[in-house]
């Protein structure tokens, strides 16, 4: 519950922050860039009542919130990410991968966990719907070039170039005019404005 109030209390700061600029949710950990949601502190707190009636509508929120954010927001997969981890990268604009470590993978179908309804509009999100589809319904789980291959991520690329590629991209997109840039994305994801 703490992640889902600090990763808001964050983007609250950046939205309020006037002018244009760019998001990278990125992270120091090598191996992980994130697994989700802790399956045991789900347990702790009440198992699959607490997931689905507590847990599960505030990451959606966050969701939605991540893919109609007011500035370009670049994913930048330094590691694994799964479950949670995988639909917050699936909600950014874009997504950047290291070549050579990390899956990037829907398991829910094989954890017994099915998407919300939310949830299955930020997997539609991802740019190519074949592999999209394969991934929700199979758990199919993609390396950092065979992600590139299937348009899942934009850009693989090694361990040295990964942060420093990502963030020259992001200044990039940070010149975009954020009114423009905003309207464009909310109205090109229109599919959340049912869920607002």
């Amino acid at each position: 519950d703490d992640v889902l109030a600090e990763f808001n209390a964050a983007l609250d700061t950046i939205e309020n922050t006037e002018g244009n600029g760019a998001l990278v949710i990125s992270s120091a950990d090598p191996k992980f860039w994130s697994n989700g949601i802790d399956l045991n502190f789900v347990q702790e707190k009440g198992g699959m009542a607490y997931l689905v009636k507590e847990f599960a509508p505030r990451l959606d929120q966050l969701l939605m919130r991540i893919a109609r954010f007011p500035l370009p927001v670049i994913a930048c997969l330094t590691g694994h990410a799964y479950a949670g981890g995988a639909l917050i990268a699936a909600a950014c604009d874009f997504r950047t991968m290291r070549a050579d470590r990390g899956r990037f993978c829907f398991p829910e179908v094989d954890i017994k966990i099915p998407f919300t309804p939310i949830m299955t509009e930020v997997v539609r999100l991802l740019p190519n719907p074949n592999v999209a589809w394969h991934m929700a319904i199979t758990g199919l789980a993609l390396g950092g070039e065979e992600a590139a291959k299937a348009g899942v991520v934009d850009k693989a690329l090694g361990e040295a170039e990964l942060v420093p590629t990502t963030m020259a991209w992001a200044a990039e997109l940070a010149k975009k005019d954020r009114q423009t840039y905003t309207l464009i994305k909310r109205r090109w994801r229109n599919a959340f404005d049912k869920f607002a």
